[in-house]
Protein backbone atom coordinates (compact mmCIF):
# COMPACT_ATOMS: atom_id res chain seq x y z
CA UNK A 1 0.00 0.00 0.00
CA UNK A 2 3.04 2.43 0.09
CA UNK A 3 1.87 4.01 -3.35
CA UNK A 4 -1.81 3.95 -2.41
CA UNK A 5 -3.60 7.33 -3.80
CA UNK A 6 -6.57 9.25 -2.85
CA UNK A 7 -9.03 9.73 -5.81
CA UNK A 8 -11.68 12.37 -5.01
CA UNK A 9 -15.10 12.34 -7.35
CA UNK A 10 -15.10 16.08 -7.18
CA UNK A 11 -17.91 17.20 -8.60
CA UNK A 12 -20.04 16.81 -5.35
CA UNK A 13 -17.23 17.04 -2.76
CA UNK A 14 -17.86 20.18 -0.21
CA UNK A 15 -15.01 22.94 -0.55
CA UNK A 16 -14.26 21.82 3.34
CA UNK A 17 -13.57 17.98 2.62
CA UNK A 18 -11.09 19.20 -0.34
CA UNK A 19 -9.25 21.49 1.96
CA UNK A 20 -8.95 18.63 4.44
CA UNK A 21 -7.98 16.60 1.96
CA UNK A 22 -5.04 19.17 0.46
CA UNK A 23 -3.29 19.37 3.95
CA UNK A 24 -3.27 15.66 4.23
CA UNK A 25 -1.51 15.88 0.45
CA UNK A 26 1.46 17.86 1.42
CA UNK A 27 1.56 16.83 5.06
CA UNK A 28 1.50 13.05 3.84
CA UNK A 29 3.13 13.33 0.58
CA UNK A 30 0.41 11.11 -0.80
CA UNK A 31 -1.11 11.70 -4.39
CA UNK A 32 -4.90 13.18 -4.21
CA UNK A 33 -6.32 13.45 -7.80
CA UNK A 34 -9.49 15.21 -7.79
CA UNK A 35 -11.66 13.76 -11.11
CA UNK A 36 -14.46 16.12 -12.18
CA UNK A 37 -16.20 17.30 -15.04
CA UNK A 38 -15.38 20.96 -14.67
CA UNK A 39 -11.80 23.28 -14.10
CA UNK A 40 -11.27 22.85 -10.10
CA UNK A 41 -8.96 24.79 -8.53
CA UNK A 42 -6.02 23.49 -6.41
CA UNK A 43 -3.47 24.54 -4.62
CA UNK A 44 0.51 24.25 -5.94
CA UNK A 45 1.49 20.96 -4.65
CA UNK A 46 3.10 18.35 -6.30
CA UNK A 47 0.92 15.98 -4.20
CA UNK A 48 -2.81 17.26 -5.60
CA UNK A 49 -3.97 16.96 -9.53
CA UNK A 50 -6.75 17.08 -11.23
CA UNK A 51 -8.48 15.66 -13.84
CA UNK A 52 -11.28 17.31 -16.15
CA UNK A 53 -13.15 14.71 -18.30
CA UNK A 54 -16.30 15.73 -20.46
CA UNK A 55 -19.91 16.57 -19.15
CA UNK A 56 -22.47 13.32 -18.90
CA UNK A 57 -23.58 10.69 -16.58
CA UNK A 58 -21.32 8.81 -14.30
CA UNK A 59 -17.78 10.28 -16.59
CA UNK A 60 -16.05 10.79 -13.74
CA UNK A 61 -16.72 7.97 -11.79
CA UNK A 62 -15.55 5.73 -14.93
CA UNK A 63 -12.74 7.78 -14.59
CA UNK A 64 -12.13 7.11 -11.12
CA UNK A 65 -12.75 3.37 -11.29
CA UNK A 66 -10.48 3.28 -14.68
CA UNK A 67 -7.31 4.75 -12.53
CA UNK A 68 -7.42 3.69 -9.22
CA UNK A 69 -6.02 0.12 -7.80
CA UNK A 70 -6.55 -1.45 -5.26
CA UNK A 71 -5.52 -0.32 -1.81
CA UNK A 72 -6.51 3.23 -3.36
CA UNK A 73 -8.91 5.89 -1.53
CA UNK A 74 -12.26 6.53 -3.30
CA UNK A 75 -13.51 9.96 -1.55
CA UNK A 76 -17.11 10.00 -3.30
CA UNK A 77 -21.02 10.08 -1.88
CA UNK A 78 -22.04 8.23 -4.59
CA UNK A 79 -22.95 4.22 -3.60
CA UNK A 80 -22.86 2.67 -6.61
CA UNK A 81 -19.05 4.42 -7.19
CA UNK A 82 -18.31 3.66 -3.56
CA UNK A 83 -19.14 -0.22 -4.84
CA UNK A 84 -17.26 -0.43 -7.94
CA UNK A 85 -14.02 0.56 -5.80
CA UNK A 86 -14.49 -1.76 -3.12
CA UNK A 87 -15.02 -4.50 -5.77
CA UNK A 88 -11.75 -3.55 -7.71
CA UNK A 89 -9.93 -3.81 -4.32
CA UNK A 90 -10.05 -0.11 -2.96
CA UNK A 91 -11.82 1.92 0.55
CA UNK A 92 -14.30 4.06 -0.16
CA UNK A 93 -14.69 6.84 2.50
CA UNK A 94 -18.03 9.37 1.96
CA UNK A 95 -17.34 13.48 2.68
CA UNK A 96 -19.09 12.35 5.84
CA UNK A 97 -16.85 10.33 7.50
CA UNK A 98 -18.59 6.72 6.71
CA UNK A 99 -16.19 4.33 5.31
CA UNK A 100 -17.75 1.75 2.77
CA UNK A 101 -16.75 -2.05 3.24
CA UNK A 102 -17.58 -4.57 1.02
CA UNK A 103 -19.83 -5.92 4.29
CA UNK A 104 -22.02 -2.91 4.05
CA UNK A 105 -22.00 -1.88 0.34
CA UNK A 106 -24.40 -4.49 -0.68
CA UNK A 107 -27.05 -2.99 1.79
CA UNK A 108 -26.18 0.81 0.94
CA UNK A 109 -26.72 0.12 -2.66
CA UNK A 110 -30.15 -1.59 -2.07
CA UNK A 111 -31.18 0.91 0.26
CA UNK A 112 -30.39 3.55 -2.58
CA UNK A 113 -31.64 1.33 -5.35
CA UNK A 114 -35.08 1.28 -3.09
CA UNK A 115 -35.29 4.87 -2.50
CA UNK A 116 -34.66 5.39 -6.16
CA UNK A 117 -37.63 3.01 -6.76
CA UNK A 118 -39.85 5.17 -4.37
CA UNK A 119 -38.79 8.92 -5.89
CA UNK A 120 -39.84 7.75 -9.29
CA UNK A 121 -43.13 6.28 -8.50
CA UNK A 122 -44.06 9.66 -6.71
CA UNK A 123 -43.42 9.33 -3.52
CA UNK A 124 -41.81 12.13 -1.58
CA UNK A 125 -38.81 10.51 0.40
CA UNK A 126 -36.69 13.26 2.69
CA UNK A 127 -35.14 16.44 0.89
CA UNK A 128 -31.39 15.31 0.85
CA UNK A 129 -28.92 15.05 3.08
CA UNK A 130 -28.71 17.79 5.41
CA UNK A 131 -25.69 20.38 5.30
CA UNK A 132 -22.28 19.00 6.31
CA UNK A 133 -21.51 19.32 10.08
CA UNK A 134 -18.64 19.80 12.58
CA UNK A 135 -19.15 15.74 13.48
CA UNK A 136 -19.06 14.87 9.98
CA UNK A 137 -16.12 17.14 9.39
CA UNK A 138 -14.38 15.23 12.16
CA UNK A 139 -15.38 11.79 11.03
CA UNK A 140 -14.37 12.71 7.82
CA UNK A 141 -10.53 13.36 9.16
CA UNK A 142 -10.61 10.87 11.74
CA UNK A 143 -10.87 8.05 9.30
CA UNK A 144 -8.75 9.82 6.72
CA UNK A 145 -6.10 10.01 9.00
CA UNK A 146 -6.30 6.06 9.98
CA UNK A 147 -6.12 5.53 6.21
CA UNK A 148 -2.80 7.79 6.06
CA UNK A 149 -1.56 5.88 8.83
CA UNK A 150 -1.96 2.51 7.38
CA UNK A 151 -1.50 3.86 3.67
CA UNK A 152 2.53 4.76 4.98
Amino acid sequence: MADARIWVDADACPVVIKEILFRAADRTQVLVTLVANQAIRVPRSRFIKTVQVSSGFDVADNEIVKRMAAGDLVITADIPLAAEAIEKGGLALSPRGELHTAEDIGARLNMRDFMDTMRSSGVEVGGGPPPLSQSDRMAFANRLDAWLAKAK
